[in-house]
């Protein structure tokens, strides 16, 4: 993927005649239960532009998704999400449903789940939800709690008596 950035970066400075950067920093992503965070996060980053002040609403920003999902503009790139088509049985009744998620700001509380997940890279979602990717991936997704890393002499400790207790078996 660096390789690619790189040579891509490349070619857009090179026939837009600019030098520098495309993105700043680092991608980030994090797993999300679409049940119940999906459209949550698609307000998030739809109303991104409103909140940085780049454009009054949604629908004037160009590279959205508000105006697909909310005016029935068509767009080849959106694939509809089943939890979108799931607003309702009509496109009419989808747009309008989209619409009224836009109606008021979100929570701030929202606001940090989803800026915590994706900055630390944890899921966001249930804890039933956090459980299963847990689960299928046999690693955590959560945040580890603060405290002291256990020094060299503990770690070692602790494998010498996994691997005494597993020679017992």
């Amino acid at each position: 993927m660096r390789y690619l950035g790189s040579r891509y970066v490349q070619y857009v400075n090179h026939v837009y005649r600019r030098s520098g950067t495309l993105w700043e920093g680092r991608y980030k992503s994090s797993l999300i239960d679409s049940e119940g965070y999906l459209l949550t996060c698609y307000r998030y980053i739809e109303l991104n532009p409103v909140r940085a002040g780049m454009v009054e609403n949604a629908s004037s920003y160009r590279w959205s998704s508000y105006g697909a999902h909310a005016l029935g503009q068509m767009n080849e790139l959106i694939r509809d999400h089943a939890c979108y088509l799931a607003l309702g049985a009509t496109d009419e009744i989808r747009h309008a449903a989209y619409q009224a998620l836009f109606r008021h700001q979100m929570d701030e509380a929202s606001l940090k789940a989803i800026r915590k997940s994706v900055n630390s890279g944890t899921a966001l979602g249930s804890e039933r939800f956090k459980d299963e990717i847990e689960t299928t991936l046999a690693r955590s997704v959560r945040l580890g709690t603060p405290g002291r890393r256990p020094r060299k002499k503990e770690v070692d400790e602790i494998t010498r008596q996994c691997d005494l207790n597993l020679m017992r078996k």
